[in-house]
């Protein structure tokens, strides 16, 4: 760190994105993205005319992508807020909503971004235990006074809490936010959304990243009541109100009138998860129920470490975390059925080599 930089960030310990590579052979199986190109409509959207128009700044206050994204979800679009990505939209709520005089819980096994916007904002954070599956136990949620985020389904296990469950927490915290997290919503859960009308305390985040295939776009939103989300356009307009640029919106829009074709891919991307996940547990593997478009797993024949880097050396890019309650489960991010045959391929000549 320069003599410059302030003392409040001398701890501050950086989120780790997962590795990219410039190799087009390597099976990118390590940061959760859709293996489906955009939609046909999303293509032909981003046309020529509209890439002539970079000299103009986009429409701050992203009005058509709010009313498509409120169409979709049968709420208005004063419910929705839009950002560079979810991971900005949740900046902003932990900027806007957590203090210095609150406490913001969240699993100690979750999204890492949360523990390092506490220590950005210099918020003060816990992290609930988890049962010994890794699921979340709603009732350790129940009253406890404080902000809540979680992360429904929960990465990196995959792991999904009922929404009975999540309403639960919610009526049971009626002074403290309580914040959901859905960048995996699409792969089999049911949103928190339906229920912004019943409760003031409950913000929803999505993200058009994992389900839409515009990670490289940047695009989140959160859905929330009035309130809540006035709150957040005051934050976003004093940080950055061009923070979506006229592309992205553009994208946007597009993905949402393709609905059909992104809701066949994450079908296409279930089917799959359900494959893997059978054909690794017939090798020996512990694999976590998964709602998400990844599965976690682990093999006690061999340690996480070691199998992460045979299959780097194999053009294989799999996730892997060194803390030590997850250091020995991989994180596998699903991709199209051939590439997932590789993967396994691949997996069966490391085992042959090293078990």
């Amino acid at each position: 760190m320069s003599k410059f930089i302030s003392d409040r960030f001398s701890d501050l310990e950086p989120y780790k994105p997962g590795e990219q590579t410039g190799n087009t052979e390597c099976i990118k199986l390590n940061t959760n993205e859709s293996p489906y190109p955009p939609s046909p409509k999303v293509m032909e959207a981003i046309s020529l005319q509209e890439v002539e128009k970079l000299n103009l700044y986009p429409d701050y206050s992203g009005i058509n992508l709010r009313k498509k994204i409120a169409k979709l979800y049968n709420v208005s679009y004063e419910n929705i807020v839009i950002g560079n990505g979810s991971d900005e939209v949740l900046s902003m709520i932990f900027m806007a909503f957590f203090d210095h005089k609150s406490t913001v819980v969240f699993p100690e096994i979750s999204y890492d971004f949360y523990k390092v916007f506490s220590q950005l904002y210099g918020i003060k954070y816990m992290e609930m235990p988890m049962n010994g599956d890794f699921s979340i136990s709603f009732k350790d949620y129940l009253g406890i006074n404080k902000d809540i985020i979680l992360a429904n389904p929960n990465a990196p296990t995959g792991i999904y809490l009922s929404l009975e469950n999540i309403e639960r927490i919610i009526s049971s915290n009626p002074e403290n936010l309580v914040v959901i997290d859905e960048a995996y919503i699409d792969y089999g859960g049911e949103s928190a959304y339906k229920l912004i009308d019943k409760y003031d305390n409950l913000l929803v985040v999505q993200t058009f990243s994992k389900s839409r295939s515009l990670a490289g776009a940047r695009l989140g939103f959160a859905i929330g009541n009035r309130e809540l989300i006035r709150d957040l356009n005051m934050i976003r307009f004093s940080m950055n109100p061009y923070n979506v640029n006229r592309l992205t919106l553009i994208a946007g829009e597009s993905s949402i009138d393709d609905n059909e074709y992104y809701m066949k891919n994450c079908k296409e991307v279930m089917e799959t998860r359900s494959f893997v996940t059978e054909k690794l547990r017939s090798m020996g593997f512990q694999v976590i129920d998964s709602m998400t478009n990844f599965v976690f797993a682990k093999i006690k024949a061999l340690e996480g470490k070691i199998l992460y880097e045979e299959l780097k050396k194999r053009g294989i890019l799999v996730r892997r975390y060194d803390k030590e309650l997850i250091s020995n489960y991989l994180r596998i991010t699903i991709g199209t059925k051939e590439q997932m045959e590789i993967f396994l391929q691949r997996i069966r000549e490391i085992l042959k080599l090293k078990v």
